[in-house]
């Protein structure tokens, strides 16, 4: 059976997962501790030390740069998504870096504003370490004094999907591909603590995410 390593409010974990409840295949998911990759370290060979990683039988997968996407071609080959196809080769490479940085970038500290509500305690001195070491010293209490502005730009960057969506149900075509999926993880993350409301600039986005939640193939 398939084996999800994740962080469950990881927005690449969440894609990962979504794909995979998308696919309807078996498969079984694997919490690690929060800022504890020492399991990742193990089932990799001392390779790899982040989050989201597959294991399938003997194959343990994870991505090997920042947009390799090994995970999620190795589930659409294995379990014949079409997330990946042809017609789409080149178009999707210049979306996802978008979807990854430019959104991902603001969408992570709205989530993380929130960390003391889904952090377990024992992991709270790795989480508040790793951020602090990243962003500087006091980063999540500058997030939280800007809040109202990190989410009017997460805002922003979410115009483009919204214009996507106003001649098609899914960003490219009438079939959800790799984007797509790239995409909701990033904004399920975004929304992941519950406190804020889906962003209202954006009705079809909102109408999309809905329905990508619930989609089986």
């Amino acid at each position: 059976m398939i084996e999800l390593i994740q962080c469950p409010w990881s927005p690449y974990c969440l894609a990962q997962r979504r794909i995979l409840e998308y696919s309807r295949a078996p498969f079984k998911v694997v919490n690690i501790p929060c800022g504890d990759p020492t399991l990742v370290w193990e089932l990799t060979r001392g390779r790899y030390y982040q989050v989201p990683i597959l294991k399938d039988g003997d194959n343990v997968l994870f991505e090997t740069g920042s947009d390799s996407q090994v995970i999620a071609k190795y589930l659409d080959s294995s379990l014949g998504l079409h997330l990946f196809p042809k017609q789409w080769e080149g178009i999707q490479e210049l979306i996802w870096p978008y979807i990854e940085n430019d959104v991902e970038g603001i969408g992570f500290k709205l989530n993380d504003i929130y960390w003391k509500e889904f952090v377990e305690p024992e992991g709270a001195m790795r989480f508040l370490r790793h951020k602090e070491r990243r962003y500087g010293r006091g980063c999540v209490d500058q997030w939280q004094a800007n809040r109202n502005k990190l989410f009017a730009e997460f805002e922003a960057k979410l115009e483009p999907f919204e214009a996507m969506l106003a001649s098609r149900p899914f960003l490219l075509d009438h079939h959800p591909r790799f984007v797509d999926f790239d995409l909701h993880g990033i904004v399920s993350n975004a929304l992941y603590s519950g406190h804020y409301p889906f962003p209202k600039n954006s009705p079809r986005l909102k109408e999309w995410h809905g329905r990508l939640s619930k989609l089986r193939r």
